[in-house]
């Protein structure tokens, strides 16, 4: 393993203290609360991402950063997002999901 000397100007000004390493830490865990009790409010999204898994799976892309970022957006996004019945769609979807529980 390499060392460096030793600088004299003191600690490294990036390096976070004890306590600003909690802060961040509890930080992450409320950001993640936050999110996940987002996404239990939010059934939709779950349906809305699985839509994007299907079309995946169905097309089974080599590049799949290229399909999310263009055919997919481009291609698949705009015909389900602008379909007219995606709402009735989803409410329906969460009905069923609802009964299936």
């Amino acid at each position: 393993m390499e060392t460096f000397p030793q600088s004299s100007v003191g600690p490294d000004p990036g390096t976070l203290s004890p306590e600003q390493l909690e802060q961040l830490r509890d930080f992450k865990i409320q950001t993640r609360i936050a999110n996940e009790k987002y996404l239990r409010t939010h059934k939709e999204v779950s349906l809305l991402i699985s839509g994007f898994f299907r079309e995946m799976f169905l097309k089974r892309p080599d590049n799949i950063l290229e399909f999310a970022a263009y055919d997919f957006v481009l291609i698949f996004v705009p015909d389900y997002f602008t379909d007219p019945r995606l709402p009735n769609k989803i409410h329906m979807q969460l009905i069923k999901d609802k009964k299936g529980a």
